[in-house]
């Protein structure tokens, strides 16, 4: 499995002949030309998760990529022409990849901030690993997960929180995404703190600089 970031919670996941791209979103760049995607999938409603703007481009520039978005998702863009919901408790063979999806609830902001549905998404290779991008929520650890996306700074997120799900999920390997709100400095210090304090006596990665991974 090759993952690519393409910038905040962005990625561009590789099997051996399928293509998925996660999260498309106003944060992120390098996805707007992608051709031959099987697959582009949206954990949530959010923009910068979601290029509205963008996405049906996106979707006409790759006329057989499936579009699989958390439900609420189809209903708050007006993608019910273009977008399958993919609920949770769902899963679908793209290829060599399976994808499932799990968690169904947006982190809590506030109470006065309304909630919106989230799935994070399991994605397994055929005997090999799995990745886990769990949108915008820490609320799952699954087990079984080789390389954790870490959201590592929003406005939902604590870092005790971000610590604690580190050492649930703990992975093997995790890299840090949903850092588009951070500057450099600010960002190499929540690195420290996940790679100190969380993904302890384990491998933590920085793929900020667009160069794939092979899991």
């Amino acid at each position: 499995m090759r993952i690519t970031h393409l910038g905040h919670a962005c990625l561009l996941v590789q099997g051996r002949d399928t293509q998925l791209l996660i999260d498309p979103g106003t944060f992120s760049s390098g996805f707007e030309n992608l051709t031959d995607l099987d697959a582009v999938i949206v954990t949530h409603q959010h923009p910068d998760h979601v290029d509205a703007g963008l996405l049906p481009d996106l979707l006409d520039a790759n006329p057989g990529a499936e579009a699989l978005l958390e439900p609420e998702t189809v209903s708050s863009l007006e993608l019910t022409a273009a977008g399958t919901p993919f609920p949770t408790g769902s899963s679908r063979d793209i290829g060599d990849l399976r994808v499932t999806a799990v968690g169904g609830q947006h982190a809590r902001i506030h109470e006065w901030v309304p909630l919106v549905g989230n799935v994070g998404l399991l994605i397994s290779e055929r005997d090999g690993p799995t990745l886990f991008h769990p949108g915008d929520s820490y609320a799952d650890a699954p087990a079984g997960v080789d390389v954790l996306a870490v959201p590592l700074s929003a406005p939902w997120a604590r870092v005790s929180e971000t610590l604690a799900f580190v050492r649930a999920v703990a992975a093997p390997v995790a890299f840090p995404i949903h850092d588009g709100l951070l500057k450099d400095e600010g960002r190499a210090t929540y690195l420290m703190h996940v790679g100190k304090f969380g993904q302890v006596d384990r491998e933590l990665r920085d793929l900020s600089d667009g160069n794939p991974y092979d899991a």
